[in-house]
This record gives structure tokens, sequence and C-alpha cells, in this order.
């Protein structure tokens, strides 16, 4: 089966850049797989997207070096499996407050007799290799989304369930959650974070999590996060276009000395 290189840059303890893509565009999705990150993720929860645009979207991004990840809008097995048929090579499910919770997204995501996907893995079969069903369960990556307040108090609970791969963590729901809004500063959803963190380390589970540029992405790498997810394709686009505007319109005239004696 085509290696996870998610799983084995993380498991030779190197960082992972993980792109991510809230537009339908195949042509986008190639174009971020060839920026240099490690992997893409399709987010199916809060982008603008449905399954037909995240099939042909991974389908381009499978053309790259990255590796193909999907954010599912939520816990539903069905639609995991789906995707996972599609060729996704990670799943993040978002809002997992719970262990009952996590151990149904890892069902979804390994074939019996460890969990309960359905057979049938169609286009996995194609990216994948003929070997995929018997590798499919040592590749594929369980991931849950920690955004929550009860997740915070349960994740060693959370931790405990076998199959998890890692932990990607949410800091704007977060923040909402435990801080009361999603501006700054933001005390409480911070120490939260690091806790998770902390509890994640100690048991050798990688921990992921979303930044707003590269430069907090640096941060987060410093404070021992292992794959970071630099902003979303949206979000680079505007920022991008603000800027060319920005630099556009600026007031180039010469400066004229300050006069009388000033």
């Amino acid at each position: 089966m085509r290696a996870n290189t998610v799983r084995t840059r993380l498991a030779a303890s190197q960082i992972v850049v993980n792109g991510w893509l809230s537009i339908a565009s195949a042509y986008a999705a190639e174009g971020v797989g060839h920026s240099g990150v490690h992997a893409v993720t399709v987010d199916l929860q809060h982008g603008m997207l449905g399954f037909s645009d995240a099939l042909g979207m991974m389908q381009a991004i499978s053309a790259t070096p990255a590796i193909p990840m999907v954010r599912v809008p939520g816990l539903d097995p069905a639609e995991i499996m789906h995707l996972l048929d599609a060729g996704a090579y990670g799943i993040i499910c978002p809002m997992i407050s719970t262990p009952e919770q996590t151990r149904t997204l890892v069902d979804a995501c390994r074939y019996p007799p460890v969990g309960n996907r359905s057979f049938g893995p169609s286009r996995g079969l194609l990216y994948g290799g003929q070997d995929y069903v018997t590798k499919a369960n040592e590749t594929i990556m369980a991931i849950p989304m920690i955004e929550t307040a009860e997740a915070v108090d349960r994740i060693e609970e959370i931790l405990e369930v076998d199959g998890v791969d890692m932990i990607y963590l949410g800091p704007n729901d977060m923040a909402f959650a435990l801080d009361g809004h999603v501006g700054h500063p933001r005390a409480h959803s911070e120490a939260a974070l690091l806790h998770v963190l902390a509890a994640a380390t100690r048991r050798g589970i990688p921990v992921g999590i979303f930044c707003s540029s590269g430069e907090e992405a640096r941060t987060r790498i410093e404070q021992g996060f292992r794959l970071v997810t630099p902003g979303n394709d949206f979000g680079h686009l505007t920022r991008s276009m603000r800027d060319a505007v920005r630099v556009t319109l600026e007031d180039t005239s010469p400066t004229v000395a300050a006069q009388h004696g000033y």
C-alpha cells in the first residue's frame, strides 16, 4: 500500500505542515499539494464544498507529494467510510468530546476485526494499491478534533481509546467554550490547549493544531505541536489580495521636506 508519509514523518519526530482547503477547486488543491506541504486537508465541515468536490480535490492531491486528508462534517460513520473509500488517508472528526465518540470514530476507520468499516474500498484501491484492504488499518489515520470543554475534562479517557493516531486541536471553538469569545487574549483556552498537548505527549500521541498564519505555526511548533496548519486557502487568498491592493494604492509621491526651519 502507498505509504502514509504523515505517519512516517511523525514516527521519525519530524514536523508535518498541513494545507487546508475550503474552496471547491481541484486546480487549487493540486497547487497546494505542490506547495511543499506534507498533507492537504479537504474541509467538509466549514468549507464551501460537498462530496463530489472532495473527490475531485483528493484526486488532484493524489498527483502531488502531499497526503490527502479530510475533515468530515461530524461523527457519521457512513460518511467517514465513504470518504475513506474515496481515498482519504486521514479523517479529522470535529467536536469529539467523549471516549465513546472517539471509539465510534476509530471503529469507522478500521476494517474488522479491529473496527466495523464496511468493505468497498473503491478508489482506495486505485490510490493506495491492491493490498489496500490488508494494510489500511495500519495506514489510515483516525484523528479526533478536541475543541469542547468536556473534551478537555475527559482528555485522559479519550487518549485511552486504542487506535487514536493523532489529536487535532480547534483553538477557536475552544476559545468560545472556555473564554466566551474568539478574540485575544484567550487565557483559559490557551491553558487548555497546552494541557491537552501535555497529556497526549506523555502517551506518545502527536498533536496537531490549526493556526492563523505561518508565524503562529512556528510558535506552535516551539510549544511541541507536531502537525501545524498555517491557515486555509481562502484566508491566504484574501490576505494576499488585500496586500496587493494596499501596495498598489500606496502613495508613492516624493516626500516634501519640512519648511520654515522645522
